[in-house]
Protein backbone atom coordinates (compact mmCIF):
# COMPACT_ATOMS: atom_id res chain seq x y z
CA UNK A 1 0.00 0.00 0.00
CA UNK A 2 2.84 2.42 1.00
CA UNK A 3 4.63 2.03 -2.46
CA UNK A 4 1.10 2.71 -4.22
CA UNK A 5 0.79 6.06 -2.80
CA UNK A 6 4.77 6.64 -3.09
CA UNK A 7 4.54 5.63 -6.66
CA UNK A 8 1.18 7.89 -7.21
CA UNK A 9 2.76 11.04 -5.35
CA UNK A 10 5.97 10.71 -7.30
CA UNK A 11 3.93 10.41 -10.74
CA UNK A 12 2.15 13.22 -9.96
CA UNK A 13 4.88 15.70 -8.68
CA UNK A 14 6.83 14.49 -12.14
CA UNK A 15 3.56 15.57 -13.96
CA UNK A 16 3.26 19.40 -12.08
CA UNK A 17 6.90 19.84 -13.15
CA UNK A 18 6.32 18.87 -16.75
CA UNK A 19 3.10 21.13 -17.29
CA UNK A 20 5.27 24.30 -14.62
CA UNK A 21 8.56 23.74 -17.37
CA UNK A 22 8.72 27.41 -18.86
CA UNK A 23 10.50 26.54 -22.59
CA UNK A 24 12.77 28.96 -24.08
CA UNK A 25 10.85 29.95 -27.10
CA UNK A 26 9.25 32.96 -27.64
CA UNK A 27 5.39 32.75 -27.39
CA UNK A 28 4.84 36.24 -28.18
CA UNK A 29 2.50 36.61 -25.63
CA UNK A 30 0.97 39.68 -24.67
CA UNK A 31 1.99 41.98 -21.73
CA UNK A 32 -1.20 42.01 -19.10
CA UNK A 33 -0.78 45.58 -19.72
CA UNK A 34 -1.63 45.41 -23.23
CA UNK A 35 -4.44 43.49 -22.80
CA UNK A 36 -5.37 46.03 -20.82
CA UNK A 37 -4.89 48.66 -22.89
CA UNK A 38 -7.09 47.24 -25.75
CA UNK A 39 -9.99 46.52 -23.57
CA UNK A 40 -10.61 50.08 -23.27
CA UNK A 41 -12.42 52.00 -24.93
CA UNK A 42 -10.63 54.10 -27.35
CA UNK A 43 -10.45 58.10 -27.89
CA UNK A 44 -9.33 59.93 -30.95
CA UNK A 45 -5.40 60.52 -31.18
CA UNK A 46 -2.45 60.40 -33.54
CA UNK A 47 0.95 58.96 -33.30
CA UNK A 48 3.85 59.92 -35.30
CA UNK A 49 6.90 58.26 -35.83
CA UNK A 50 10.04 60.10 -36.85
CA UNK A 51 12.00 57.10 -38.40
CA UNK A 52 15.39 57.35 -39.47
CA UNK A 53 17.96 55.29 -41.63
CA UNK A 54 19.46 52.31 -40.36
CA UNK A 55 23.23 51.07 -41.12
CA UNK A 56 23.71 47.25 -40.37
CA UNK A 57 26.93 45.32 -40.37
CA UNK A 58 27.62 41.44 -39.69
CA UNK A 59 30.25 38.79 -40.21
CA UNK A 60 28.74 35.37 -41.38
CA UNK A 61 29.77 32.29 -39.74
CA UNK A 62 27.41 29.41 -40.00
CA UNK A 63 24.27 28.49 -38.26
CA UNK A 64 20.81 28.91 -39.13
CA UNK A 65 20.48 32.08 -40.50
CA UNK A 66 23.63 33.04 -41.04
CA UNK A 67 25.72 34.82 -43.19
CA UNK A 68 27.72 32.90 -45.48
CA UNK A 69 29.48 30.10 -44.75
CA UNK A 70 32.85 31.69 -46.38
CA UNK A 71 32.91 34.50 -43.29
CA UNK A 72 31.86 37.16 -45.63
CA UNK A 73 30.60 40.42 -44.24
CA UNK A 74 28.46 43.07 -45.33
CA UNK A 75 26.80 46.46 -44.62
CA UNK A 76 23.27 47.09 -45.58
CA UNK A 77 21.74 50.42 -45.07
CA UNK A 78 17.94 50.11 -44.99
CA UNK A 79 16.21 53.37 -45.83
CA UNK A 80 14.05 54.67 -43.05
CA UNK A 81 10.09 54.30 -43.02
CA UNK A 82 7.68 56.45 -44.10
CA UNK A 83 6.39 58.44 -40.73
CA UNK A 84 2.76 56.79 -40.30
CA UNK A 85 0.32 58.95 -38.41
CA UNK A 86 -2.66 57.23 -37.53
CA UNK A 87 -6.02 58.05 -35.29
CA UNK A 88 -7.81 55.04 -33.98
CA UNK A 89 -11.56 55.10 -34.41
CA UNK A 90 -13.92 56.93 -31.82
CA UNK A 91 -17.01 55.64 -29.92
CA UNK A 92 -18.67 51.86 -29.31
CA UNK A 93 -18.35 49.86 -31.64
CA UNK A 94 -15.68 51.30 -33.58
CA UNK A 95 -12.36 49.26 -34.51
CA UNK A 96 -8.67 50.39 -34.97
CA UNK A 97 -8.09 51.01 -38.98
CA UNK A 98 -4.50 52.20 -39.54
CA UNK A 99 -1.02 51.11 -40.62
CA UNK A 100 1.47 50.54 -37.51
CA UNK A 101 5.31 49.97 -37.24
CA UNK A 102 6.53 47.68 -34.79
CA UNK A 103 9.99 48.45 -33.30
CA UNK A 104 13.14 47.26 -34.88
CA UNK A 105 14.36 43.71 -33.04
CA UNK A 106 18.41 43.16 -32.90
CA UNK A 107 19.07 39.68 -34.09
CA UNK A 108 22.10 38.04 -34.65
CA UNK A 109 22.06 38.53 -38.45
CA UNK A 110 20.25 41.86 -38.31
CA UNK A 111 17.27 44.07 -37.69
CA UNK A 112 14.13 42.77 -37.97
CA UNK A 113 11.16 45.46 -37.93
CA UNK A 114 7.22 44.48 -38.88
CA UNK A 115 4.77 46.68 -40.12
CA UNK A 116 0.89 46.07 -40.32
CA UNK A 117 -2.03 47.39 -41.70
CA UNK A 118 -5.31 47.28 -39.70
CA UNK A 119 -8.88 47.38 -41.17
CA UNK A 120 -11.82 47.79 -38.93
CA UNK A 121 -9.40 45.59 -35.66
CA UNK A 122 -8.29 43.14 -37.72
CA UNK A 123 -4.54 42.25 -39.51
CA UNK A 124 -5.21 42.58 -43.02
CA UNK A 125 -1.20 42.99 -44.32
CA UNK A 126 2.33 42.56 -42.34
CA UNK A 127 5.06 43.95 -44.18
CA UNK A 128 8.41 43.70 -43.34
CA UNK A 129 10.30 46.95 -43.72
CA UNK A 130 13.72 45.67 -42.27
CA UNK A 131 15.15 41.83 -42.10
CA UNK A 132 18.64 40.24 -42.65
CA UNK A 133 19.74 40.53 -46.63
CA UNK A 134 23.24 41.08 -46.28
CA UNK A 135 24.17 37.99 -48.61
CA UNK A 136 22.73 35.45 -50.54
CA UNK A 137 22.29 32.63 -47.53
CA UNK A 138 20.20 35.73 -46.10
CA UNK A 139 17.86 36.56 -49.61
CA UNK A 140 17.21 32.65 -49.32
CA UNK A 141 16.48 32.37 -46.09
CA UNK A 142 13.95 35.37 -45.94
CA UNK A 143 12.87 35.05 -49.39
CA UNK A 144 10.83 32.03 -47.62
CA UNK A 145 10.24 32.18 -44.33
CA UNK A 146 8.51 35.87 -44.18
CA UNK A 147 5.83 35.10 -46.16
CA UNK A 148 4.97 32.10 -44.10
CA UNK A 149 5.48 34.18 -41.39
CA UNK A 150 3.07 37.02 -43.07
CA UNK A 151 0.37 34.36 -43.46
CA UNK A 152 0.57 33.15 -40.30
CA UNK A 153 0.46 36.13 -38.58
CA UNK A 154 -2.97 37.26 -40.45
CA UNK A 155 -4.44 33.95 -39.82
CA UNK A 156 -3.69 33.99 -36.14
CA UNK A 157 -4.70 37.37 -35.55
CA UNK A 158 -1.80 37.94 -33.14
CA UNK A 159 1.81 37.08 -32.63
CA UNK A 160 1.07 34.18 -31.55
CA UNK A 161 2.37 32.23 -34.44
CA UNK A 162 5.30 29.29 -35.38
CA UNK A 163 8.87 30.00 -35.84
CA UNK A 164 9.50 28.93 -39.03
CA UNK A 165 12.33 25.87 -39.10
CA UNK A 166 15.67 26.99 -40.50
CA UNK A 167 15.12 30.79 -39.75
CA UNK A 168 14.57 30.60 -36.04
CA UNK A 169 16.44 33.67 -35.27
CA UNK A 170 14.52 35.93 -38.29
CA UNK A 171 11.22 34.16 -36.68
CA UNK A 172 12.28 35.74 -33.43
CA UNK A 173 12.76 39.00 -34.32
CA UNK A 174 9.50 38.88 -36.25
CA UNK A 175 7.48 37.71 -33.05
CA UNK A 176 9.10 40.17 -31.25
CA UNK A 177 8.23 43.51 -33.58
CA UNK A 178 5.63 42.33 -34.88
CA UNK A 179 4.14 42.19 -31.28
CA UNK A 180 5.00 45.57 -31.02
CA UNK A 181 3.52 47.26 -33.96
CA UNK A 182 -0.08 44.67 -32.84
CA UNK A 183 0.37 46.90 -29.18
CA UNK A 184 0.54 49.84 -30.95
CA UNK A 185 -2.00 48.99 -32.69
CA UNK A 186 -4.11 47.87 -29.69
CA UNK A 187 -5.79 44.65 -30.88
Amino acid sequence: MRRIITALLSTITILVLLFSYRTSTNSGTPTASAAVGAALPQTSSSSTQTPSPTTTSGTGGGGDDSGGEDGSSGTVTTPAPKATTTTPSTGSGSRTSGTFTGDPAATRWGTVQIQISVSNGKITQVTPVQYPQDNPRDAEINGYALPVLGQEAISAQSARIDMVSGATVTSGGYIQSLQSAIDKAHL
